[in-house]
């Protein structure tokens, strides 16, 4: 197991993970990240709120940028922004 950050970027400003996640690898790295966002985009709207953040970066121990994961991966294909 290796551990990856999940930092949140909305807009300009980056929110960092300064916990990490324990992950097998970076393929599940990214479904985890998936699976939150989805949760996020959820609450937001149950809550009647417009924005969520853009996407989560992942990165590894090192601190390395290894993808991004945007939070319209989330969505069903049909309500992707076309």
């Amino acid at each position: 197991m290796s551990r990856f950050y999940f930092h949140v970027r909305s807009g300009t400003n980056i929110t960092t993970d300064e916990e990490g996640t324990e992950c097998a690898d970076v393929a599940a790295a990214r479904e985890e990240a998936l699976a939150t966002a989805r949760d996020v985009v959820a609450d937001a709207v149950k809550a009647s709120k417009n924005e969520t953040p853009d996407c989560f970066i992942i990165a590894d121990a090192d601190g390395t940028e290894l993808m991004t994961v945007a939070f319209s991966e989330a969505l069903p294909q049909r309500l992707r922004e076309r």
